[in-house]
């Protein structure tokens, strides 16, 4: 858990590179990549890098149309995260994107993800902190208000509205606790601030209700910075703990 890069912003492509590093590592072995929650987030760009790219994500319409559009998927699985058919030592990379927020017993998730990555491999998670302001808001927001808001603040052609769950796995103290726990080593950690209503029609006016909310929690909830990303290893050291 030592030696971990901070910065207070994502610096480029990060996921890219460690993906094309590990590949170099392999001698240009195939990857097997997990894209865990492949409805949203962006692509990761493994152009030149051999890979089998598998999606996975929970059956709910919004996310099976948006599983549909997505290309450059070779393999797909639509149904319970819990029991989805993940064999032990299967991936080299498992890319978990904005998916930790929105599912219950996150942590059995995650421990199925880090049981599927073969030692050495990869996990490469974004999420949307809960400890933020704008967290705050995304898991205290009625189902209801959530999907009125949504039509009118997220950008166009977001996904969603979707669950918002924020378990204590989904934080930086929470999933730092996690790694430590599990033996995973925290090789990258950055924050950004991503959250769709700060990339939709009306930005200031979220941006200001962000302000009004770090102001009422004494600072404990900063306005910015709302997203967690982080480079995670599964050790080759075998008597590391193994899930």
């Amino acid at each position: 858990m030592s030696e971990v890069r901070w910065w207070p912003e994502t610096q480029g492509d990060v996921f890219g590179h460690r993906i094309r590093e590990l590949w170099t590592e392999q001698l240009g072995r195939r990857l097997d990549v997990l894209i865990a929650g492949c409805a949203r987030g962006d692509a990761i760009d493994v152009e030149r890098v051999d890979t089998r790219v598998t999606g996975i994500d929970e059956d709910t319409p919004v996310l099976r149309a948006a599983v549909e559009r997505r290309s450059g998927l070779d393999a797909r699985f639509l149904g319970d995260l819990r029991d989805a058919p993940l064999p032990p030592r299967t991936f080299d990379v498992v890319h978990a994107a904005f998916l930790l927020e929105r599912v219950r017993n996150a942590e059995l998730v995650l421990d199925r993800m880090v049981n599927a990555l073969r030692p050495g491999g990869l996990l490469l998670i974004r999420m949307r902190d809960r400890t933020s302001a704008y967290g705050f808001c995304d898991r205290l927001t009625p189902w209801w208000l959530r999907r009125l808001l949504w039509a009118r603040l997220a950008p166009a052609g977001a996904v969603g509205p979707l669950r918002a769950v924020y378990e204590q796995v989904a934080s930086r103290e929470g999933i730092h606790s996690y790694c430590l726990m599990r033996g995973l080593m925290i090789a990258e950690d950055y924050s950004a601030t991503s959250g769709p209503a700060l990339r939709g029609r009306h930005p200031k006016l979220v941006r200001a209700a962000l302000r009004v909310v770090q102001h009422l929690s004494g600072d404990r909830l900063p306005a910015g910075r709302d997203e967690i990303t982080l480079v995670i290893r599964k050790p080759q050291n075998h008597f590391a703990r193994l899930i």
